[in-house]
């Protein structure tokens, strides 16, 4: 896949989270990109950070989410995951040669300013909001996206309609055969990203 339009997501992959990453990788695909995340393929033989390492060399673009920073409940971890894989990404721009100096990411967080007390040097740093809204998150890779590329990209209600319209398609389609709601539900995201494909392939951007 080309480097100028792989966009590594690097978030959280727990149910919460499958609101806002259905969207994400929907506005990636849909605006001529190739989301790259390491649901993407299984095999347990493959180390994890060897995994992440490769994507992240392989893609010009890059989405890291913070929003699991923080601690919901007493005795529970911290979510670092995300901001290693943040460093390794921001590591390879510095550091790298030749292409890697033209890498670029985008930051969302689901609060303003929080993350400065988990990871203090990023202050000054642009953030993107979501406030775990799925309309919000779309928009915010959008215009991201947009703005870093340079391309003409529909607005994020032309986007928002075309993933409601894709996800009723796709559950209709499913059923067809035989996926149950609960089954739809937890689509792996290694099948879904071809679906996403299949649809935009059959309904192009006017």
């Amino acid at each position: 896949m080309p480097f100028d339009t792989s966009v590594f997501i690097n978030c959280p992959f727990d149910d919460e989270y499958l609101p806002l990453l259905r969207p994400i990788l929907f506005c990636v695909s849909d605006l001529g990109f190739e989301p790259r995340i390491a649901l993407e393929r299984l095999n347990s033989a493959e180390p994890r950070v060897d995994k992440i390492l490769e994507l992240i060399a392989a893609s010009k673009y890059a989405i890291h989410d913070l929003s699991r920073l923080k601690a919901e409940r007493k005795g529970q971890f911290f979510r670092l995951n995300m901001p290693f894989e943040l460093g390794l990404d921001v590591g390879c721009r510095i550091f790298g040669n030749g292409r890697f100096a033209e890498k670029r990411c985008l930051i969302p967080e689901a609060e303003r300013y929080r993350y400065q007390a988990a990871i203090s040097d990023l202050s000054n740093s642009d953030i993107a909001v979501h406030a775990n809204n799925p309309l919000t998150v779309l928009t915010e890779v959008r215009h991201w996206l947009a703005g870093e590329a340079g391309i003409r990209a529909p607005g994020p209600s032309t986007l928002w309609g075309r993933f409601t319209d894709f996800m009723a398609d796709n559950y209709d389609a499913l059923t067809a055969r035989g996926f149950s709601p609960r089954d739809i539900e937890n689509l792996p995201i290694r099948e879904l990203l071809p679906c996403i494909r299949e649809w935009i392939s059959a309904h192009p951007p006017s």
